[in-house]
């Protein structure tokens, strides 16, 4: 066994950056400037096409130069898994860690990892993004059964994970907050970001940002929209927005077209509804006055690192782990899911201020660090106690 040998299982390049593919290349990159010799083995196949609704799944980039990837496990293929499990499980590393975040991978890296699990010596880690989906399909309840089976312990990055956990597993958890994305870019000038977007300096803006999926809400946010412009025919004090949407539809783009035209909201919106490349993702942060989360339904978001790092006042809704990682009234402010709600909360943001926010999250960014996370997986992986 080699002690400072780690192997990731889980999406990075050839597969798009943003969300998991970068918190993986990041995770590697830190363990490496901790002394591991990370080795990390991806798929070659990820999603059939049924299960991925956008546009595509790799990336036009080069290959990262300073990662050891190896595009090799196939999602949909038994002999595949039997092959990568008996590969990974003679490596013998210390310690082997794996992303979980839907049910459909639960019968490939569950087969990969129950053959890791002979060699007897190699601790297996689990990062659980999600346990229970936020959209459930039949057969969800038996493949994550299947998964957790030779997991030795779990890093979980919300509370509300931990709990579903329970109902699958009591093998040892710690629950880690999601670290800052800080490989995105720096802070610039908000005048130099919104120039590269076309957006006047004047203009009050916020920005909903990410994956467009009905549970992340942002139609609730289009009709916010449309009720703050109401009111400002007979309180004229009252702010109106316009609205950044950047990211990729997941569903029919037609929805929230037809949306946005019924409620007479088009002179407000700036719609950027490409995949949103990770050299991309400064300047649609640094444009806005305040980020948007309006989900009916989460467990915690990688927006939220985002908005820190870029020092970003947000507004999150009581769902999920939302509401655990922002201050009320000091890093942003919590609302219910309802377009009434979210509206409210938005007149709250512009009548605080952005400085009122800015020392609060600056403070709170210095807690969320890449070695608190590294550390509690070189934790769980020496304790020995854990159940079989």
């Amino acid at each position: 066994m080699n002690k400072q040998e780690l192997i990731l299982i889980g999406t990075t390049w050839p597969f798009r950056g943003g969300g998991i593919a970068s918190f993986n290349e990041r995770l590697a990159r830190s363990f490496q400037e901790q002394g591991y010799t990370v080795t990390i083995y991806t798929f070659s196949l990820q999603y059939p096409s049924f299960l991925f609704p956008g546009k595509s799944q790799y990336s036009d980039t080069a290959a990262p130069t300073d990662l050891t990837i190896h595009v090799s496990i196939n999602s949909v293929n038994p002999f595949n898994w039997i092959k990568m499990g008996r590969i990974i499980r003679d490596k013998k590393a210390s310690i082997v860690l794996v992303r979980y975040w839907i049910p459909f991978m639960g019968a490939c890296l569950g087969t990969i990892l129950k053959i890791v699990k002979k060699n007897k010596v190699s601790r297996i880690i689990c990062i659980a993004d999600n346990i229970i989906p936020h959209e459930h399909r039949i057969g969800d309840t038996a493949l994550t059964q299947y998964f957790v089976k030779p997991i030795d312990a779990f890093i979980t990055l919300s509370k509300k994970v931990a709990e579903d956990l329970k109902q699958f597993s009591n093998k040892k958890s710690i629950t880690v907050e999601h670290p800052l994305y800080d490989h995105f870019g720096e802070i610039m000038s908000k005048q130099e970001a919104r120039d590269r977007l076309g957006i006047a300096i004047e203009e009050k803006t916020i920005l909903f940002f990410g994956f467009i999926r009905n549970y992340k809400g942002l139609d609730l946010l289009l009709q916010a929209l449309a009720i703050l412009k109401y009111e400002q025919q007979y309180h004229p004090e009252i702010s109106v927005p316009k609205l950044i949407i950047a990211g990729e539809y997941y569903e029919d783009p037609n929805f929230y077209k037809k949306l946005i035209q019924s409620l007479g909201i088009e002179e407000l919106i700036y719609s950027f509804t490409h995949f949103i490349q990770d050299e991309e993702v400064k300047y649609y942060l640094n444009a806005c006055d305040f980020v948007i989360q309006p989900y009916r339904n989460a467990t915690q978001s990688g927006v939220t690192p985002l908005a820190y790092h870029f020092e970003k006042p947000m507004l999150v809704t009581n769902v999920g782990a939302l509401p655990d990682r922002v201050l009320a009234d000091k890093s942003g402010v919590v609302t219910e899911a309802t377009a009434e709600s979210i509206a409210l909360g938005i007149r709250k943001l512009y009548e605080l201020g952005e400085d009122h926010f800015l020392m609060n999250l600056r403070n709170q960014k210095q807690k969320y660090t890449w070695e608190q996370l590294t550390t509690a997986i070189i934790s769980l992986a020496n304790y020995k106690n854990t159940s079989s």
